[in-house]
């Protein structure tokens, strides 16, 4: 089953109503973001990090516009430093690919060890985007049922400042 069918039959499990945009594959926010230009709802970007040691694994949601101080982010959740997760335990711990990163990788996560951090600043919107797992698309749902998929999933989520 492709992965954004597995999205969509658990948003629809979950009774969260979503909406997509299908466009030509992308691999960056900017690019998604072209296509989806008018749509209400803050544009995200979804980053794996991993501690030096690869024992920690944290799953960081922010405005796509924002660049993220990774010595800071560090600091708040107590490690010498972060990095971005190769494209092997990326697909390990997610099943995805560089490029389509997203909550719904969450889907994927069979050991259940991802941290999920969720910036603040953009959480005042009414709507959320992310890749459904798929390049060729982008989902749109509210933020409170962010929060249910999440907690569905079995997932807690920390606020930051970021």
């Amino acid at each position: 089953m492709e992965q954004y069918q597995l999205v969509y039959d658990a948003l629809n499990k979950m009774n969260i109503p979503y909406d997509v945009v299908e466009h030509p594959p992308v691999f960056t926010t900017e690019e998604a973001d072209s296509y989806i230009v008018g749509k209400e709802g803050v544009r995200t970007k979804t980053l794996l990090l991993c501690n030096k040691k690869k024992t920690a694994y944290y799953l960081v949601i922010m405005d796509d516009a924002k660049r993220l101080d990774m010595e800071k982010l560090a600091e708040m959740v107590g490690e010498k430093r972060l990095s971005f997760c190769s494209p092997e335990r990326l697909m390990e711990k997610m099943g995805l690919i560089p490029g389509i990163v997203s909550i719904f990788g969450l889907l994927n996560n069979t050991d259940h060890d991802l941290k999920v951090y969720l910036d603040n600043e953009m959480l005042s919107e009414k709507y959320i985007s992310f890749s459904p797992n798929d390049s060729t698309k982008t989902i749109f749902i509210s933020i409170e049922d962010m929060y249910k998929f999440l907690l569905v999933l079995g997932y807690e989520y920390t606020i930051l400042e970021l």
